[in-house]
């Protein structure tokens, strides 16, 4: 937050000077706050600017379909699992195309591109495209590399450039045109698994920092101007760590990345990538939704039959028993949760939508979607990838069917609305992003504005 310093103004200075001075300083204080309100409208990066998946100042329409406040469709070059990001008039996100586009005959993996997009945010115009070249050989197409493919993280940007990241074919800096800046790569290896990667890369200060356990089982920060790499932090314990780590601030102000792994959370040091603290949890493998926090306390959630816990921040070492404030065994296995007004809520990706009281892991509610493809959906029984977003007054679910249930927060749970659009019969995997009193549903083949 920018600020004016107080100044001692001299009594021999003539009054209309002064009070030049006063009107100099309140217009550039009035143009300074309307900068920071223009940017805050934007939605940079995975789950919104703050990465928490909540925007309560935005409202959108909570009833929408092919006819009602569906302001414009656009067909995409290419498929994709990744969320759109929002600056200005202009809606940035990445596909893939050449390999991969169809399950039952993938194609040739020499074939595979992948693209960077800018869209009018006005008309739904293609603006731009840009293309990048594969690094072969990929993980193949099948089992769960399926069910998301080789798009599926969500770029970032500072406003001057913007950031993506293609897993085995490195790490990415463009310019606002499209223009490649610079490329780094972060291994060619792959888990276990064999699912490819999709945690998104985030910005703290001067800093990209990336999820790579799938491509090398690190964490990387680099220098977001020049490309140079400033730390790695590397450890077998990142395996399966599917998560986009979040920056937060601890128990006493000071910031911390914190990212999820299998059985543990981490508390590190942004500017290093030095491990500060751990906290041993039954977050059994796979790890893929991102934590929440707020207050010093962080929450995290997931692993194939896994749980919750709730970890106070700012401790050293193993802080197993000093800092657990509770666990429970309520999960999700894809989608992240969002944190509002003491309360935690996600759709896992079974289709139950949870409510849970933040302070103390009790669960307030766990109810059923209804409709036949919030308990089965596309990828057999998982039927939703997309995590909850919170704008205004309500909570918006998309499943993979694309059908979007709305309903408000609080101890009680009804859906108010279920919205679809006819004729799109891709998967809608990526979360919602909003902004200006819009929001953008992307699926495997088009990107919908949805606005009054």
């Amino acid at each position: 937050m920018f600020t004016i310093p107080n100044k001692v103004c001299p009594i021999s200075e003539p009054k209309v000077i002064l009070m030049q001075k006063i009107l100099l300083n309140a217009a550039f204080a009035l143009f300074v706050v309307s900068s920071i309100t223009l940017k805050a409208a934007d939605w940079t990066g995975f789950r919104g600017s703050d990465h928490d998946g909540v925007i309560v100042e935005e409202k959108v329409p909570t009833e929408w379909s092919e006819t009602k406040n569906l302001k414009w469709t656009t067909k995409l070059p290419g498929k994709g699992t990744s969320s759109p990001i929002i600056l200005g008039d202009r809606v940035y996100l990445t596909c893939y195309e050449g390999y991969g586009e169809n399950k039952s005959n993938p194609g040739s993996m020499s074939d595979l591109k992948r693209h960077l997009i800018a869209i009018n945010r006005k008309n739904g115009e293609i603006v731009w495209k840009t293309t990048i070249d594969t690094v072969l050989p990929e993980d193949q197409y099948s089992g769960f590399m399926a069910e998301h493919g080789y798009a599926s993280q969500t770029p970032v940007s500072d406003g001057e450039r913007i950031y993506a990241f293609f897993g085995k074919s490195g790490v990415y800096a463009f310019d606002m045109s499209g223009k490649v800046l610079w490329k780094k790569d972060v291994g060619q290896e792959s888990s276990s698994r064999r699912w490819g990667s999709g945690a998104s890369p985030i910005l703290y200060g001067d800093l990209l920092i990336v999820n790579a356990s799938d491509e090398s089982q690190s964490i990387r920060a680099f220098n977001k101007v020049t490309g140079e790499e400033v730390w790695k932090a590397q450890a077998a314990g990142l395996e399966l760590t599917f998560n986009t780590p979040r920056i937060i601030k601890n128990v006493d102000g000071e910031e911390e990345l914190i990212v999820a792994v299998p059985y543990e959370v981490w508390g590190m040091n942004p500017k290093t990538g030095k491990l500060t603290w751990y906290a041993e949890c039954d977050l059994d493998g796979n790890v893929s939704p991102t934590i929440v926090a707020a207050d010093g306390i962080v929450y995290a959630v997931g692993g194939r039959n896994g749980g919750m816990v709730a970890v106070k921040t700012g401790g050293k070492e193993d802080v197993t028993k000093s800092h657990i404030l509770w666990s429970s065994r309520e999960t999700t296995y894809v989608p992240s949760p969002i944190l509002h007004d003491g309360k935690l809520y996600w759709v896992s990706d079974r289709g139950q939508a949870y409510c849970l009281d933040a302070k103390t892991g009790e669960t307030v509610y766990r109810e059923r979607l209804s409709g036949s493809s919030s308990s089965s959906g596309r990828g057999g029984s998982r039927g939703f990838y997309a995590s909850v977003v919170l704008a205004g007054e309500y909570i918006y679910a998309v499943n993979r069917k694309g059908e979007t249930s709305v309903y408000k927060p609080g101890d009680e749970f009804k859906v108010e609305q279920v919205n679809s659009i006819a004729g799109d019969e891709g998967d809608f995997n990526a979360s919602p992003a909003i902004a200006n009193g819009q929001m953008f549903l992307r699926s495997d083949s088009a990107l919908y504005c949805i606005g009054e």
